[in-house]
C-alpha cells in the first residue's frame, strides 16, 4: 500500500484515524495496540509472506534486549554479538546473498547458482532501527519497554517502508503519552502530508520520464541528453524521498507523534560535509553514532573511518558495485574537504561552494542511478562532450552560431512536449531557493528538531488561515487528479 494511492488516502487512513479516535476515548490503553496492529497490516498488505519475518524480527530483538538488560555487564557483550550476528545474517541473506554470489562468479570465473530471493520491503530500515536499540541496551542507554510500544516503534507505518530511521530515545516517550486527536496536530499533519504528496506526484513522478531513457543500457546519450537526464534524476530522487519523509512526518503528526527531520534543503549545502548533515539525516546520524564513532571517529584514523563509513553506507543502499563506488566517491569527497579545511583553516566560500558541492553530488548520482558502472561511465563521458553534441533540428538554421562539431540530428531521449521539462525547471528553483517544509511550518514544530528560518523567508509561514486551507485543498485536488498511475517511492528498493 502506497501513500500516493487512492486505497490509502480514502480507505485505510480514514479507518485508522477513526479507530484511533474511538479507542483514545473509550480504551486509551488500547490505542497504541491499534496503531501497532494497523501498522502490521500495512506491511502485510504489500506481501503477507514477509509479515511473519517482521514479527519474528521484532519478537527476537525484544527478547534479546530483555535478556541483555537483565544480564550483568560481562554477559551483555555476548548477547549483543549474538543479536548483531543474527540481524546482519538476516539482512545479508535477503539483500546481499546474490550480490556476493555474482561477485564471486565474476572474479573467480565460477558458476555458482544464485538464489531466488525477493527483498522484503523496508528490511534495511527496521533492521537498523533495532540494531541501534540493541547497541544502546548494551551501553545502558535504553530501558525496558512494553512489547506493544516496542512493536509500534519498529513497525510504525508512517516510517516503516522508507524511513526516517527512528531512535527509541525520541519515540518511546511519545508512544507512552495519553492518546487522542488534536485539531492543531491534524491541521498541521494534513498540510505537511499534502506538501509531501505534491512533491511526489507533481514533481518527482514527471521527472522519471526524463531520467529513465537516458540511464537505459546502451542509450549512449549525448551532451544535452546526459545533462538533462542526470539533473532530472537528482531532483526526482530528492523530491521523491523528501516527499515521502514529509508524508511520514505529516501522517505521524495526525496522532500527535513527531518524527525526526530527514531533509533540510541538501542542495543548498555549501560543502559536502554540510550536504550529509542535510541529506537523509537520520541515516547519517546512525552511521555517525553506530559506525563512524566506534571506528575511532575524529580521534584515530579519521580519513580511514570516513571512507569505511561511506563505503558501508553505499552498500546499505543496495547490493551492487555501483552503490559501493557511489559510497567511495562520497568518502573521497569528505576526505578532500576535511583535508582542505585542515590546510586552509576553512571551507570554500559559500558562493561557489554550493555550486561545487552540487556538481560533485550530481556526478555521484549518475553512478548511483546507472544500472552498471559501464553505463555510468558512458553518461559521465557524455556530460563532458565525449559522446558528441546533438541539438534539435530546428536550430540547424542557426548552425553558424554554434561551435563546430555540433550535429542537428535531434534530441532522442528527451521529450520536450510534455510537462517533464517545466517540472524540472520548477524543481530546480524550489530546491535551490525556496524554504523547505520545516521552515514553512516552523511555528508549529513539525518535527523533533527545531529549525530557524532566515529573515528573508518569513513570509513563507504557514498559519491556520482560510487562504492556506484553500491553497492546500487545491494542491491536494491537483495531486488526486494526477494519480492516474501509482508509482512506488524510489527508496523502497533500498
Amino acid at each position: 500500500m502506497l501513500f500516493n494511492s487512492s486505497g490509502f488516502l480514502f480507505l485505510y487512513l480514514p479507518l485508522v484515524l477513526a479507530g484511533y479516535a474511538l479507542l483514545a476515548r473509550a480504551r486509551p490503553r488500547w490505542a497504541a495496540g491499534w496503531l501497532a496492529l494497523v501498522s502490521l497490516f500495512f506491511y502485510g498488505y504489500w506481501n503477507v509472506r514477509y509479515l511473519p519475518l517482521l514479527m519474528a524480527s521484532i519478537l527476537f530483538n525484544y527478547w534479546v534486549a530483555g535478556r541483555m538488560l537483565a544480564a550483568v555487564a560481562a554477559r551483555r557483550r555476548r548477547w549483543l554479538v549474538f543479536a548483531l550476528a543474527a540481524n546482519l545474517a538476516l539482512l545479508g541473506y535477503y539483500k546481499y546473498a546474490n550480490f556476493f554470489i555474482g561477485s564471486i562468479n565474476a572474479l573467480a570465473g565460477a558458476h555458482l547458482q544464485g538464489w531466488e530471493v525477493l527483498l522484503p520491503i523496508g528490511i534495511s530500515f527496521f533492521t537498523f532501527t533495532q540494531i541501534a536499540f540493541l547497541v544502546d541496551c548494551y551501553r545502558g542507554l535504553a530501558g525496558e519497554y512494553r512489547l506493544v510500544h516496542y512493536t509500534l516503534f519498529v513497525s510504525y507505518f508512517p516510517h516503516l517502508i522508507a524511513g526516517p530511521v527512528l531512535h527509541h530515545r525520541e519515540m518511546m516517550p511519545q508512544f507512552e503519552r495519553p492518546p487522542g486527536l488534536n485539531a492543531a496536530d491534524v491541521a498541521v499533519g494534513l498540510s505537511i502530508f499534502v506538501v509531501g504528496l505534491a512533491k511526489k506526484v507533481l514533481l518527482a513522478d514527471p521527472l522519471s520520464t526524463l531520467a529513465g531513457p537516458v540511464f537505459a543500457v546502451d542509450a549512449h546519450p549525448q551532451l544535452v541528453e546526459a545533462w538533462i537526464g542526470a539533473l532530472a534524476y537528482a531532483f526526482q530522487l530528492y523530491f521523491d524521498f523528501s516527499g515521502y519523509s514529509d508524508m511520514a512526518i505529516g501522517l505521524s503528526r495526525l496522532f500527535g507523534v513527531k518524527l525526526p527531520l530527514n531533509f533540510n534543503s541538501p542542495y543548498q549545502a555549501a560543502n559536502i560535509a554540510e550536504f550529509w548533515r542535510r541529506w537523509h539525516m537520520t541515516l547519517s546520524r546512525f552511521l555517525r553514532d553506530y559506525l563512524y564513532v566506534p571506528l575511532g571517529g575524529n580521534r584515530h584514523g579519521r580519513y580511514r573511518n570516513l571512507m569505511l563509513t561511506m563505503l558501508l553506507g553505499g552498500l546499505w543502499h543496495g547490493a551492487g558495485w555501483s552503490f559501493v563506488v557511489w559510497g567511495g566517491l562520497h568518502g573521497v569527497y569528505l576526505m578532500v574537504y576535511h583535508g582542505w579545511v585542515a590546510l586552509a583553516g576553512q571551507g570554500p566560500p559559500r558562493w561557489w561552494g554550493r555550486m561545487l558541492t552540487f556538481f560533485t553530488v550530481l556526478a555521484a548520482w549518475v553512478v548511483f542511478r546507472a544500472p552498471d558502472l559501464s553505463t555510468a561511465g558512458d553518461i559521465l563521458l557524455a556530460m563532458v562532450g565525449g559522446n558528441g553534441v546533438a541539438l534539435p533540428h530546428g536550430l540547424e538554421a542557426y548552425a553558424s552560431y554554434f561551435p563546430a562539431g555540433c550535429s542537428f540530428g535531434g534530441i532522442r531521449w528527451i521529450d520536450f512536449s510534455g510537462v517533464a521539462v517545466p517540472a524540472l525547471l520548477l524543481a530546480m528553483v524550489l530546491a535551490f531557493a525556496a524554504p523547505n517544509t520545516q521552515q514553512i511550518f516552523r511555528h508549529y514544530a513539525p518535527c523533533i528538531e527545531q529549525l530557524l528560518a532566515t529573515p528573508n523567508r518569513l513570509l513563507w509561514s504557514w498559519r491556520p488561515h482560510s487562504y492556506w486551507s484553500l491553497a492546500f485543498s487545491m494542491l491536494f485536488l491537483a495531486c488526486v487528479f494526477s494519480m492516474n498511475r501509482v508509482s512506488e517511492f524510489l527508496y523502497f528498493q533500498f
